[in-house]
């Protein structure tokens, strides 16, 4: 099957590192799209930060993926770190940009083994704290 948007190497083995050495704590990867050469690179990582944090640092005005490990406090007292994968579509952003983000979700999501998406169009009000523990915790 042909794709709009290759997943380098580099970048598939920056998921999975991340994926294995932040299994507890809140930690982020930042993935972005390279118009000119259709493919996706590492924007940015994020270390023991709050996702209000995370996403005061992306950037208004581009698409990216962000992969997050976050740190959720269940109803009866457990705690676990499950991954959600944000797909960050700032309203805008450049059309052409967000249509190869569109097309490349399922594809990268596939490629994060990741579950839950949470999709945010309205920047930083859309990506609080309150809003991935919500998306965390429905059924």
């Amino acid at each position: 099957m042909s794709r709009t948007v290759q997943i380098p190497s580099d970048v598939q083995e920056a998921v999975k590192q991340f994926r294995f050495t932040h299994s507890k704590g809140n930690a982020a990867v930042s993935i972005k799209i390279v118009k000119s050469s259709l493919t996706m690179a590492v924007d940015d990582q994020f270390v023991d930060v709050s996702i209000e944090e995370i996403a005061e640092d992306l950037p208004e005005n581009s698409p990216r993926f962000v992969l997050i490990s976050h740190e959720l406090k269940h109803p009866d007292g457990r705690v676990s770190y499950p991954l959600i994968l944000v797909n960050w579509m700032p309203t805008t952003a450049p059309t052409d940009l967000m249509t190869l983000q569109a097309s490349s979700l399922s594809y990268f999501q596939q490629t994060a083994e990741v579950a839950k998406v949470l999709e945010v169009r309205d920047g930083e009000e859309g990506l609080t704290t309150e809003a991935v523990n919500a998306k965390l915790l429905q059924a």
